[in-house]
Order: structure tokens, then sequence, then C-alpha cells
């Protein structure tokens, strides 16, 4: 009798994280981050919980920001925060992927904390490794 490994397979992870099969298998897994395969159960991979666990706080979980709902942000005020740079959000803007901005009055274009909020909810969370 062969030992198998404990682990989780994509299908245990999607499931115990509330994401699609499909998701986990075709984007969290192609994290340059997501850990190593430790041995398999007959065709599907086996991961480490406690690695995959740490992967996703790390590096694909995008934390919460706490933002005042009414209070305008500036780009620059929002890139501080979140660490989405203003560049990306004149960007996305742009490209009809972040909110029109809430004020426009003056020469910085500002959002309300509620408008962030919504904004960020869509957004994926890759974090590039430090260093």
């Amino acid at each position: 009798m062969v030992d198998t490994p404990t682990g989780e397979t994509y299908e245990q992870i999607a499931a115990r994280h509330g994401r699609s099969l499909a998701h986990v298998r075709n984007v969290w897994a192609r994290h340059p981050a997501w850990p190593a395969a430790i041995g398999k159960d007959g065709k599907r991979l086996l991961f480490d919980p406690a690695d995959v666990d740490r992967v996703i706080r790390e590096r694909i979980e995008r934390p919460p920001v706490a933002l005042e709902r009414t209070r305008l942000y500036t780009a620059t005020e929002i890139e501080a925060l979140t660490g989405i740079t203003a560049a990306t959000i004149r960007a996305d803007r742009n490209k009809g992927r972040w909110p029109a901005p809430d004020d426009t009055h003056g020469r910085a274009h500002r959002w309300t904390g509620a408008t962030v909020t919504q904004a960020l909810a869509g957004r994926r969370a890759y974090r590039r490794a430090a260093g």
C-alpha cells in the first residue's frame, strides 16, 4: 500500500474558500507564490493547506481598508491607503474599470470612501513579493 500525503486538492481548496474550481486553478494557482504540490491523489495534485492559506493571506486576499464613507479621497491618498497607484487609478478610469470621481472641483479629482470601497470589492489583490 502506498502512503498518500495529506493535503488538499484544487476542489477542496475552492470549497473551503468559497471560490469556483476554475478560479482557484486558473487564477490563484498561477500566482508565482503558489506553493508546490506535495503529492498526488490519483491524477489530482495535493497541496499543503497551511502553505495555501499563507499564500492566500499574504498575496491574494486584499486586506480590508477602513475608509470614512463620506470623506473625499484623492488618487494619491487612495494609493497611500490601498497600494493601488494613482497611475493605475487614472488608467483604469480611462478603461472604464474605475468609477468616475464624486467630486471634480479644483485640480484633484476625489472619490468618497464608499465609492472607493465599492471599487476595491471587485478588484483582484495580487501583490508582488517584496525585494
